[in-house]
């Protein structure tokens, strides 16, 4: 079902309950109005029937009942020309008392056997229909007045109405339907014309989404759109860029192993060949260590978020063990200081890589007998790790580069493949962690803080 079709199916029976429901109450209104009127009418014949008969009913002398024939045969037959005036004319009657003797009567009154009824407005029923009858008693007097009105006459006039009124709506809900269905056809042409916008673009069309002459409804739903493009477009630019750059990057030992296995098939002496199985062994190390770090990279991008509580202590220390024998075998001076209760919520395994990265680099470039030192202590945010080494840092200028992908700093050390701060740039960026470089305590190397959330 399109979305016009759900529309209109929620609006037409909407529609219709409400013609439906404000009938009811017009129903209600009309028979409570129409009943005050012939109440007040009744009330208004039976003074004028008293105003007319005041004086023969006053006379001392008792006389027969005196029956008032049909007013059709005494007007020769004027009411027969319009036959609802007749049957109107058929549908009243009355009857006047002086004490309990019946006075005068119409001809379609009452039987006298069916005595006076008392003052004010009644209801009886006589012969199959019901009438509503008001009864004037007159002050002073053993006069009544009494006129009777059929209620089936009221009912008629409600149903008149009602069937004059509702056959109208009836006949107009098509029209309102074919009304309503190109109101909400015209009304989502806008979206109409946004999706078939966005259908025949061609998968490499990020490009922004005109604005102009949109609805205000869809100006948040488009710019949502146009940030989503910009957003994917930017995604696309750095996977193709670190898809070229790792390719270049791989391809430089790769080509540096090819020649250095050409050279060791030609090498004359064992001791040269030797130095070169030396060399391939270190530039296998590099290739292996591009890999994993390029691994590590994708692992950042894509792995889900297990956020967690974690403790730094334990993570920083368990970090530490695992280039335990590294850090002895170049003879470094190692610290670990801070609170054990220093508790933070994140994801334990992007935040190990995190760590390992840091350590990476911080070994690397402090050379042997280097001093690392990892420190815990409350933060503006929870907590903040730092990691300080005896590097040669890097200087304020060039450290918003340093988070680029392949850039290597010219700090005179090592030979890294630029591929450790910018995976720690991007699990911060995942796991919301504020990243700042400094300098060491100590005057000389670099500082890495870690402002981290507390559990």
């Amino acid at each position: 079902m399109t979305l016009t079709q759900r529309l209109f199916a929620r609006i037409l029976p909407t529609l219709i309950v409400a013609i439906a429901v404000v009938g009811f109450f017009a129903y209600r209104s009309a028979t409570r109005e129409i009943d005050n009127i012939y109440d007040a009418q009744l009330i208004n014949d039976a003074n004028v029937l008293w105003s007319l008969m005041q004086h023969p009913l006053t006379r001392p002398d008792n006389r027969p009942t005196i029956q008032v024939p049909d007013l059709d045969f005494n007007m020769d037959n004027q009411l027969a020309l319009n036959e609802d005036a007749d049957d109107y004319a058929d549908a009243h009657s009355f009857r006047a008392w002086k004490g309990d003797t019946l006075a005068f009567a119409s001809s379609n009154a009452f039987p006298a056997g069916l005595s006076r009824f008392k003052a004010g407005f009644s209801e009886t029923v006589n012969n199959g229909a019901r009438w509503r009858i008001y009864s004037l008693p007159i002050p002073d007097t053993d006069i009544s007045i009494e006129v009777a009105e059929e209620i089936n006459l009221r009912e008629g006039l409600v149903e008149n109405i009602l069937l004059n009124l509702a056959f109208p709506l009836v006949v107009l809900i098509p029209v309102i339907a074919v009304i309503i269905w190109m109101a909400i056809t015209n009304g989502l042409s806008n979206m109409k014309e946004l999706v078939s916008q966005i259908r025949t673009r061609t998968p490499d069309d990020l490009s922004v989404i005109a604005t102009s002459g949109l609805p205000r409804d869809l100006a948040p739903l488009v710019h949502s759109l146009n940030n989503l493009l910009r957003r994917l477009g930017r995604s696309l630019t750095m996977e193709r860029r670190f898809s070229d750059l790792a390719a270049h990057q791989l391809r430089t030992p790769q080509a540096g192993i090819k020649l250095l296995l050409q050279l060791f098939d030609r090498a004359d002496s064992e001791d040269e060949r030797r130095a070169l199985l030396k060399d391939l062994v270190v530039s296998n190390e590099r290739a292996m260590h591009l890999i994993e770090q390029l691994l590590r990279l994708a692992r950042v991008s894509h792995q889900p978020l297990q956020l967690g509580s974690v403790s730094l202590r334990d993570i920083a220390s368990a970090s530490l063990a695992d280039f335990a024998v590294l850090l002895n075998a170049r003879h470094f001076d190692v610290g670990l200081r801070g609170a054990p209760e220093a508790l933070v919520q994140t994801d334990r395994a992007l935040l190990r890589i995190m760590i390992d990265n840091l350590l990476d680099n911080a070994i690397k470039y402090s050379g042997d007998a280097g001093k690392i030192e990892v420190r815990i202590e409350p933060g503006e945010r929870g907590w903040r790790l730092s990691i300080m080494d005896s590097g040669p840092g890097i200087p304020p200028d060039q450290r918003e580069a340093a988070f680029q992908r392949f850039n290597r700093l010219d700090t005179g050390a090592g030979d890294g493949a630029g591929l450790g701060l910018p995976i720690v740039a991007d699990i911060a960026n995942r796991l919301e962690i504020a990243l700042s470089l400094g300098t060491s305590e100590w005057g000389r190397g670099l500082r890495v803080d870690l402002d981290i959330v507390g559990a």
